[in-house]
């Protein structure tokens, strides 16, 4: 079976049953993205050092919270470099992932590093997300803006249902005090705390925040 470098045998600490192909996607990641990041700046250099737990691993809190079921359809809101998009399409390779960002040069990286990968169920768009025609099962962003501004650009994009193990809804990873931005929007949320999942110091006050679209 194939080695992961060092920095990424993380991963195996938290997600035992991977294939040996998401191995190896998953150890394909460093190098790609430094390649990438040569070019266009997706990650700050402080920050790449950390790539497989402030980036991979911190997208992958999601499928500690809700698995996606196979043909589950999930939209990353402002993707930048594809965080969460491409750690989640690799882990669920039968669940269908577009990856929206209205900044063409970060979907640039999310196209080369998907292709590279050979990520057949990830779809990347340069869009702005309130102009999708599509509906979706779920919808991840990381930290992109303030919720209540978040939730009026894509509450009318999810469908109802369930198509994985929570029903369908916003998966939204954050950080810090949330209680008033949440309160705002006048729905109900469920607070995960990462750290309950992943024991690193980066994640002591991170979270992923929950609401079904009933």
């Amino acid at each position: 079976m194939e080695t992961i470098p060092e920095k990424a045998t993380i991963l195996e600490k938290y997600f035992p049953e991977l294939t040996p192909e998401q191995r190896a996607q998953f150890a394909a990641l460093e190098e790609l993205y430094a390649a990438w990041n040569a070019r266009i700046n997706v990650i700050s250099r402080k920050d790449f050092d950390q790539l497989y737990v402030r980036h991979v691993l911190h997208s992958l809190a999601i499928a500690k919270v809700c698995r996606f079921d196979a043909g589950a359809r999930v939209l990353d809101v402002g993707c930048g470099g594809g965080f969460p998009s491409i750690p989640l399409a690799i882990l669920f390779p039968e669940a269908h992932f577009t990856a929206a960002d209205s900044i063409r040069k970060k979907i640039t990286v999310v196209e080369g590093v998907s292709a590279s990968l050979g990520l057949r169920n990830l779809t990347p768009q340069c869009v702005r997300v309130e102009t999708l025609p599509t509906r979706y099962d779920y919808v991840v962003s990381r930290a992109v803006t303030a919720m209540p501004e978040f939730v009026g650009w894509v509450w009318k994009l999810l469908e109802r249902g369930q198509r994985g193990s929570l029903p369908n809804g916003i998966l939204y990873l954050k950080g810090g005090d949330l209680a008033e931005e949440l309160a705002r929007t006048r729905l109900q949320w469920r607070l995960y705390e990462i750290q309950d999942f992943f024991t690193e110091p980066f994640f002591e006050t991170k979270k992923v925040v929950y609401t079904p679209k009933k």
